[in-house]
This record gives structure tokens, sequence and C-alpha cells, in this order.
């Protein structure tokens, strides 16, 4: 539940569509799935998966991200192993 600290009854709520990424949200937020489920974040910025790849679905966990391996990057390089 939005507290008055959250609420922002003088302007409306912030979203922003970041291209081939997630929606960012002015929080507090309660989402709404398709099945009815209910999530509520009281983060102050929340970002929602646009691409349905994140493993936290509803929430984005950086999925819609290429993970590509390059020579430069491999293990080698990193002395990680």
């Amino acid at each position: 539940m939005p507290t008055e600290a959250h609420a922002r009854p003088d302007r409306p709520r912030r979203v922003v569509v970041v291209p081939g990424g997630p929606v960012l949200v002015d929080g507090p937020v309660e989402l709404v799935g398709d099945d009815g489920t209910a999530v509520v974040s009281d983060r102050f910025v929340v970002a929602v998966c646009a691409c349905r790849r994140s493993k936290r679905y509803p929430f984005c966990d950086t999925s819609h991200r290429r993970r590509v391996r390059t020579a430069q990057s491999g293990p080698d390089e990193s002395g990680n192993g």
C-alpha cells in the first residue's frame, strides 16, 4: 500500500519504456498478472520485464541482455578459470 511519502497526487506516475529492455515504473506498484496473481513492490523505481525471459517475472532480471562471449572476454584472460 503506498504511503503518503510515496504518493504524488500533484503529478502522474512516470513510466519509461526502455528500448530492448524493461519498463521502468515509479513505485511503489502492484502488478497484476494475466492469471490474476498480484505482486507488490515498494521500491521507488520498479523494472518490469517486457520480454518474458526473466526468472523473476514480472520483474526484470536483465535476461533481455544478450550474453555474447568474445575471444577478448573469455575466461582465460580474466584469471577466473
